[in-house]
C-alpha cells in the first residue's frame, strides 16, 4: 500500500505550481546518527522499480525495497517530508549515542 497524505499533497502542489510534475523516488538514505531512513528525491523510474500514482503524482521505489517496506506513507509537517513504513533498520552508526559518533 502507498499513501500520500493531504498535507504532503498540498506541499507538492505548492512546489510544482507552474512546473511540470516530475516523478518522485522513495529511497533509503544513510541517515547519519539516527540510522538509515526513507527519503524523497526527484528521479525517473527504472526497470527494477514499482511505480505508484498517488493524487496525481508518480512515485517510484525499488521493488526489493518496497517489498521490505511493505506499507509506505508520505506525510508532511513543519519539519519537512516524512516517509513512514514497516521497514526495519538498524538505527545509528554507533552504540554509545549520537554525541560520541557525530562529534556533538
Amino acid at each position: 500500500m502507498f499513501e500520500l497524505t493531504i498535507p504532503a499533497r498540498e506541499e507538492l502542489d505548492a512546489y510544482f505550481t507552474g512546473k511540470d510534475k516530475s516523478p518522485i523516488r522513495v529511497f533509503l538514505s544513510p541517515g547519519g546518527c539516527s540510522g538509515p531512513r526513507l527519503a524523497l528525491a526527484l528521479d525517473d523510474a527504472g526497470e527494477t522499480d514499482t511505480v505508484f500514482d498517488a493524487e496525481g503524482y508518480s512515485f517510484c521505489i525499488n521493488s526489493d525495497l518496497y517489498s521490505a517496506a511493505k506499507n509506505v506513507k508520505v506525510d508532511f509537517s513543519g519539519m519537512g517530508f516524512m516517509v513512514e513504513s514497516e521497514l526495519e533498520t538498524d538505527g545509528g552508526g554507533c552504540s554509545s549515542g549520537c554525541a560520541s559518533c557525530c562529534g556533538h
